[in-house]
């Protein structure tokens, strides 16, 4: 654990010049304050304010004097390489109101309020991401061109050298920074590709993810490409999502595993399955929270649509990966990379727990492959599609009672009233594919 007086000899030792005081706002966007480390007592004694009214969800006219309470253990020296940070460093930080008080509307802080309610059970989660993005190079209006070569697939080595030469650099920065790294491969799609990140307890695994998407972003804009999480950034080929890999703890021993249990998985993990299947159409909008998240859960590409569980098959939402023993983990599979991890990782730890406490027993696993059933047979076995776009996510999302204690009230309502601008303003838009079917009519 870093001390304040740790901290000040490590920037003194570094020749640290900037500290960034980082925060993560309702929509997920990172902000950041940049100050002179020559600030660092004033940083560390929680006396560095802003203005909030003007961060989104925040509540315009309403939040004023907020508060950066920096979280020492996320103190970081940026590493050279990465261009424009030299001699910085950064906290994440936790908002607080002047009089003291957590701020309600502050992602991370309602996060830790969730992990201390699952500790009042005496359980803790620790997550593990697969994240997948594409690497593309823009044009001066940040569109996409395709000049880079990459006729490879799953696994692969890259044919363009210097998309190697970035991904190994990749993988040193990473680590880093505090990510811990267990692969990164090429994904099935061009130019697409997986970085598998280690388990953390789940507000770490949340800051790390944070990161994570800064550092990817940062080091492909070292070598002139543009990395993007976006879901669906190509029409005709595979999207990019974001699978979950969860272990559950009680006692310091794995919560999930029972070896006299069917498949060897205890009541605890059966409680889970059967709580995220009854919960997923409620906390979808968290999990996949932007117009195109919905244009990757289609059936075509591999997506998990259909809300259904399996030991083996990995076309089922909810996956249980064959470690068994202290590595017994469950994997949801529908979540993509354009999350805000501290609201997502809250809504799946109270969805979790909520289904131990009241018992919520799954339906039976399909170990068939559900891309491969026909829609009578999905209607047959009454097997449950995610939704098709954001606003029945949404609406679903607002009858969603372990949403609402996920959240509370006010990271609830302002999540909601974003997300349906955000869908007012896109129904509203007239696309190319329209105008080139129907301007002759």
């Amino acid at each position: 654990m870093q001390t304040a007086e740790n901290i000040k000899k490590l920037i003194k030792i570094n020749n640290i010049s900037s500290v960034y005081l980082q925060f993560t706002d309702i929509a997920g966007r990172v902000k950041n304050i940049l100050l002179p480390s020559e600030r660092i007592d004033e940083i560390l004694a929680n006396e560095i304010t802003f203005d909030g009214s003007s961060i989104t969800g925040f509540r315009k006219d309403e939040t004023m004097d907020l508060v950066f309470h920096p979280d020492l253990s996320t103190f970081l020296i940026y590493p050279f390489e990465l261009s424009g940070l030299k001699n910085s460093a950064r906290f994440i930080c936790d908002i607080y109101n002047s009089d003291g008080t957590p701020f309600k509307g502050c992602p991370r802080s309602n996060l830790k309020r969730i992990i201390n309610n699952a500790k009042k059970y005496n359980y803790t989660m620790k997550i593990a991401p697969e994240a997948e993005f594409f690497l593309f190079r823009t044009d001066e209006q940040n569109k996409i061109i395709s000049n880079l070569k990459d006729t490879v697939g799953y696994y692969d080595l890259n044919s363009d050298e210097n998309l190697e030469e970035m991904l190994n650099r990749m993988a040193k920065e990473l680590e880093k920074l505090n990510c811990t790294i267990h692969a990164l491969h090429h994904e099935a799609a061009p130019l697409q590709h997986e970085v598998d990140l280690g388990y953390h307890e789940v507000l770490e695994a949340a800051d790390n993810f944070v990161t994570f998407k800064f550092a990817v972003k940062k080091i492909a804009s070292y070598y002139g490409l543009k990395a993007t999480f976006m879901p669906k950034p190509v029409y005709g080929i595979n999207g990019s999502g974001l699978h979950l890999n969860m272990l559950l703890s009680s006692d310091g021993r794995n919560a999930l595993s029972d070896e006299i249990k069917s498949n060897m998985l205890s009541d605890v993990a059966k409680y889970m399955i059967g709580s995220l299947l009854k919960n997923i159409l409620g906390i979808t909008a968290i999990l996949n929270p932007t117009i195109n998240s919905y244009k990757r859960l289609v059936k075509d590409y591999e997506a998990p649509v259909y809300i259904a569980w399996s030991i083996f098959n990995r076309s089922a939402l909810i996956r249980i990966p064959s470690e068994r023993g202290a590595g017994t983990h469950i994997e949801i599979r529908s979540p993509d990379g354009c999350i805000n991890p501290y609201l997502a990782f809250a809504v799946i730890l109270q969805t979790c727990i909520d289904g131990i406490r009241n018992q919520i027993d799954p339906p039976k696993p399909i170990e068939k492959n559900l891309f491969q059933l026909s829609n009578n047979e999905i209607k047959m076995r009454k097997i449950k599609s995610l939704p098709e776009n954001l606003k029945d996510s949404l609406d679903n999302f607002e009858k969603s009672m372990v949403s609402k204690v996920a959240l509370g009230d006010y990271i609830f309502d302002e999540f909601l009233k974003l997300k349906r601008h955000e869908w007012n303003e896109y129904r509203k838009q007239i696309s190319i594919w329209e105008l080139e079917n129907y301007i002759d009519d």
